[in-house]
């Protein structure tokens, strides 16, 4: 297989189980999954669906209990932690609903931290962050405290923060899910001009109008995928 032709990830017959015994819960069934270069993929399904369980274990912060997981053709589901780290430090951002921000430090030195992880100096720091608050439309927020932007600002900060280090994937947990429907759908509106722009990006929602942005949803139920939806066919 080409490496054009490879999914950037991909999940074969995997399961995940928390507990043992009568205590077993399987939040993950023998799930396949695989997603290319440059899609935008919703995984929706109701509390407990396992669609959160999927988004941990491609974000490398989870590892299944069986079946394989690979990242742009390797094999992770045995990867040493340190490994895991390394990929998600330079290969995945992340975009939480809570945003996980530091209140008290300004916009541009949030965006920074991610490469104060990888060593980078100063001067290259200050420059990406710059770089990256203005592809999101703050270049004018740099210096303000987190405390003083609006939710909406707020997650851009958390957008750029995830663009920094220039990942090939974006996952994006319930990005949506503390803001107001206007600032819901700017926010839609920014992630898929960066989809546009070529960004691999991996979104959990609930919210069907969140998830009409992607051109392909999963639907997880039970711990399994129950639909694989391409724009235009969800019902």
């Amino acid at each position: 297989m080409s490496e054009a032709a490879r999914p950037l990830v991909a999940l074969e017959a995997a399961s995940r189980v928390y507990g043992s015994g009568t205590a077993a819960v399987r939040a993950l069934d023998s799930v396949d999954l695989a997603v290319t270069a440059g899609e935008f993929v919703a995984i929706t399904g109701p509390s407990g669906s396992g669609k959160s369980t999927a988004m941990n274990i491609l974000g490398c912060l989870d590892r299944p209990t069986s079946g394989s997981y690979r990242f742009a053709g390797r094999p992770l589901e045995r990867a040493p932690r340190e490994v895991l780290a390394l990929v998600r430090r330079h290969f995945i951002g992340f975009v939480f609903q809570g945003f996980n921000l530091l209140p008290r430090t300004s916009a541009l030195e949030n965006v920074e931290l991610p490469l104060v992880y990888r060593g980078l100096p100063a001067a290259e720091r200050r420059a990406r962050a710059r770089a990256a608050l203005a592809r999101v439309g703050l270049a004018d927020r740099e210096r303000h405290s987190v405390s003083e932007l609006s939710g909406g600002q707020q997650q851009r900060v958390a957008i750029a923060r995830a663009l920094v280090s220039e990942p090939v994937l974006l996952l994006a947990d319930e990005p949506t899910g503390n803001l107001d429907s206007k600032t819901s759908h700017e926010i839609m509106a920014l992630l898929s001009e960066l989809n546009r722009g070529g960004l691999t990006i991996v979104m959990v929602t609930h919210e069907p109008d969140i998830a009409a942005y992607a051109a392909r949803e999963l639907r997880f139920r039970d711990g399994r995928i129950v639909a694989d939806l391409r724009r235009g066919e969800r019902r």
